[in-house]
């Protein structure tokens, strides 16, 4: 087994703190992207039940009644 110098060995140990460097701004990076995406989904998601609830409120009972709806052959 081949015994490293203390320069190998303090090589070594910059390469790897500058790779866990890189690491943590990449995972930062796409921590911003997750929460943006998610605060998109929840302005999405607001929006859809507003417009769902908006569409039944517009629906009146008259309109959903079978004897308003034109038959087939017209």
């Amino acid at each position: 087994m081949a015994t490293m110098t203390n320069a190998e060995v303090d090589c070594r140990l910059t390469d790897l703190e500058i790779k866990v460097s890189f690491t943590e701004d990449a995972l930062d990076r796409l921590n911003e992207v997750v929460v943006r995406q998610q605060r998109q989904i929840d302005l999405l998601t607001r929006e859809l039940l507003y417009l769902r609830e908006r569409r039944v409120s517009e629906v009146t009972p008259e309109v959903l009644s079978p004897r308003d709806e034109l038959p087939p052959h017209y």
